[in-house]
């Protein structure tokens, strides 16, 4: 082989790619082929100098930001300071460690209340139009509505003196901590929390959250209310509050009335268990003039969070009572045997064991029934039966003069006083 063949071979194999890299080899040998091309690659190669942040843009930037976390903290606010502002303390000592409950997700009770105040031009304080007890189960995933008679015949909590009463009165007697003594005393279950709704204010709160959809059971015209049964019909607030209202033109009366209730409520549940909602200024504002309740911020947020999902699956029930007259009055009388029912339902939804309902403190010459913790006088006292053990077990307070308020009935005149205890 010549000696220029030998230096042809030994020039390709020097830029192979096995025996030196392929960068160094190109550049090298565009350099030897065009000497100018070598430098510009090398100018093309030097990284751009960073494009300079002008003071204008970080400030724009620092005032986005700082408007959003503004806006995000003032709503946070505006929705503490509301649900501050419907906070009510029951005043009294619950049944059990209810945060302890709610802190551990276990299954809690809620007493809803409807008041008649506001509506139909009442004024005063008012009785409790609609008395429902609410469980929620997270860990089932079960939520049930026990709605209870309005007209129910009992002795109510420390106010034995304006016996036989109807235990709607036990929110006028005593506010809301009368209310749900009353309900642990005739059924035996514990009541965790209380949630107050005006009736009066059920308008602005269906329209603060837009109105909902609804499937009646029944056809009626009331007021705002023209629906027909089983025809899905928007509802706004007015529509809404009539539509719950009434009860003349129910077959079944006051349980069909009942029934409404509950499906209202629902509707407004499902439209504002979320944060979403809460935050919600024109909600909020019809809140709060309207609720009360004891559930604080905190707590409105756990059950937000960590219930919701509670409310996928919803069982209903309401104690059947059987009408009577004592003294000449109309009332519901529940039979132990009903009561019992609806004990089980209510502590099986809250994983409770079993127990005896509870007592209605109405002698038995009255209902026909010998009750079996038939001690009336002791439950009227203490607030309690003799099944249920009350921690509120104390003397029975002393209440002030009842007023004689527009609308008075039958029996106190419309009781003003809150005397806690």
């Amino acid at each position: 082989m010549s000696e220029d063949s030998r230096n042809s071979n030994l020039s390709r194999f020097s830029g192979n790619q096995f025996n030196s890299a392929p960068e160094e080899n190109d550049s090298n040998a565009e350099e030897q082929n065009n000497p100018t091309s070598g430098s510009r690659q090398k100018r093309q190669r030097n990284p751009r100098p960073p494009k300079k942040w002008h003071p204008w843009r970080w400030v724009v930037c620092a005032v986005i930001a700082l408007l959003l976390i503004v806006f995000g903290v003032k709503k946070w606010y505006t929705a503490k300071n509301a649900v501050d502002s419907i906070f009510d303390s029951a005043r009294i000592q619950k049944a059990r460690d209810v945060s302890s409950e709610l802190k551990h997700g276990k299954p809690i009770s809620i007493l809803l209340l409807g008041t008649d105040t506001g509506a139909l031009g009442r004024n005063y304080r008012g009785r409790t139009d609609t008395m429902i007890v609410a469980t929620l189960n997270p860990k089932k995933k079960k939520m049930t509505l026990t709605s209870i008679p309005r007209d129910t015949v009992m002795s109510i909590p420390g106010y034995s003196s304006y016996s036989p009463s109807k235990i709607n009165s036990a929110y006028d007697f005593g506010g809301a901590g009368t209310a749900i003594r009353a309900v642990q005393k005739l059924l035996n279950v514990p009541i965790d929390y209380y949630g107050l709704i005006n009736m009066g204010g059920l308008e602005k709160i269906v329209d603060g959250v837009g109105g909902f959809d609804v499937t009646p059971k029944l056809t009626f015209k009331y007021g705002n209310a023209d629906v027909k049964k089983g025809v899905k019909i928007h509802l706004d607030g007015k529509a809404a509050l009539d539509y719950s209202r009434m009860r003349y033109d129910d077959p079944k009366g006051d349980y069909g009335r009942q029934t409404r209730q509950r499906q209202v409520l629902m509707a407004i549940l499902r439209k504002s268990d979320s944060i979403t909602a809460l935050l919600n200024q024109n909600f909020l504002n019809s809140l709060q003039k309207q609720t009360k309740t004891d559930l604080t911020f905190n707590e409105l947020l756990a059950l937000s969070s960590n219930y919701r999902v509670a409310t996928h699956h919803l069982k209903s029930t309401h104690l059947q009572g059987e009408g009577i007259t004592i003294n000449g009055g109309s009332y519901e009388y529940v039979p132990q045997k009903e009561r019992q029912r609806v004990t089980n339902f209510i502590r099986n939804a809250l994983d409770l064991p079993h127990k005896t309902t509870g007592t209605t403190g109405i002698s038995s010459m009255y209902t026909g029934e010998v009750e079996e913790s038939d001690a009336t006088s002791s439950a009227d006292n203490s607030g309690t039966s003799s099944n249920y053990n009350d921690p509120n077990n104390q003397a029975t307070p002393t209440p002030t003069t009842p007023s004689t308020g527009t609308g008075a009935t039958t029996g106190y005149q419309g009781y003003q006083g809150y005397q806690g205890y």
